[in-house]
């Protein structure tokens, strides 16, 4: 990534984290997204924790395919299942500077197939 659009991004990025905060009733569903891989966590600002964390190279997912679109849905679907195991049923939606498409809106979508509300 350039530096130009690194700059871009995380102006992006804070101009949302002023208004998305994680509390523990409800907790902020946080993507990152690299060239390979793509990250998804579940925290809660008020107590600095990570309740949940998901991602592609989990060994438990067992992805079939490389179609980066699709194991994104799956890392959603991952982390909507633990979520909700783990007592959790709203988020806030935190896209973290990058835009809802692609990759970002598909483990989206997963994550609200599998029971997450946002």
């Amino acid at each position: 990534m350039s530096k130009k659009t690194a700059i871009k991004r995380n102006k992006i990025k804070k101009r949302i984290r002023k208004v998305v905060f994680g509390t523990s009733v409800r907790p902020r569903l946080t993507v990152y997204r690299s060239n390979k891989e793509i990250y998804a966590q579940i925290v809660d600002d008020s107590n600095s924790k990570t309740i949940v964390a998901a991602s592609s190279k989990d060994k438990d997912l067992k992805l079939k395919t490389t179609n980066k679109i699709e194991v994104s849905k799956i890392v959603g679907d991952s982390i909507g299942k633990k979520a909700v195991k783990a007592g959790i049923k709203e988020v806030s939606f935190d896209r973290n500077g990058y835009l809802y498409h692609g990759r970002v809106k598909s483990l989206a979508d997963g994550a609200r197939e599998a029971g997450l509300n946002f």
